[in-house]
């Protein structure tokens, strides 16, 4: 089970001056800046375009994308993809990518239960974030879920009140200050998963791909 000493932090492990992803990914692989490389198979880090437009932040990888080394490949990822389609939205403008980038679970029996990233994972991955968006130069940041909201805003927002608004970034977050990036747009909706928890899916799913809709007028304006 993870320890629980204070992470020290990804910035080490973060190149001075990366010329590209890959090159992230690759020192990424070897991040040892909290607990969570621990038990977690692999570091999974962001894929997708290399200049993309749009970049989607989720909550960290799941069981399966633990195994696979990939972001968003599991169930919650195929809606995801379905809801972007439906959006409207280009998947070659598209990089996806968590706020925290090692499976956080809880082992029973043989099972591997999700548990939700606390603030100090957040904080200590909170580098990969920064070096992604610095490279990738995005115009707009859609945020998946509570987790990569607050990650990326602040631990007062919240998604049921504010999603599907478009807002300035990182301006708009609790301490700009953590994100050395230049201006660009956010919007904040739930995360696919929750879309497959809830009681009636197709309303649930409507909601997704009426906020993604808002993200697709934003990169076409």
């Amino acid at each position: 089970m993870p320890g629980t000493e204070a992470p020290v932090g990804a910035q080490q492990w973060v190149p001075s001056q990366p010329h590209s992803i890959d090159e992230l990914k690759q020192a990424a692989s070897g991040c040892r800046g909290c607990e969570l490389h621990e038990d977690a198979t692999q570091t999974v880090f962001g894929r997708g375009a290399p200049h993309a437009r749009v970049v989607f932040v989720g909550e960290q990888p799941g069981d399966v994308e633990d195994q696979k080394g990939l972001p968003f490949v599991g169930p919650a990822g195929r809606l995801l993809r379905d809801a972007v389609d439906d959006a409207g939205i280009d998947p070659a403008d598209l990089y996806i990518t968590n706020a925290v980038k090692h499976f956080r679970f809880e082992l029973r029996g043989k099972r591997r239960i999700h548990q939700t990233p606390g603030p100090a994972h957040i904080t200590a991955c909170r580098p990969w974030l920064v070096a992604e968006f610095a490279l990738l130069q995005p115009q707009l940041v859609v945020l998946l879920g509570a987790t990569a909201a607050k990650a990326l805003l602040g631990p007062s927002f919240r998604v049921t009140k504010s999603r599907g608004r478009l807002m300035p970034w990182p301006g708009s977050a609790e301490h700009p200050e953590d994100f050395p990036v230049a201006e660009i747009q956010a919007l904040a909706t739930i995360h696919p998963s929750a879309v497959l928890r809830a009681d009636n899916r197709d309303i649930a799913y409507q909601g997704l791909v009426d906020d993604l809709k808002v993200a697709a007028g934003a990169i076409a304006a």
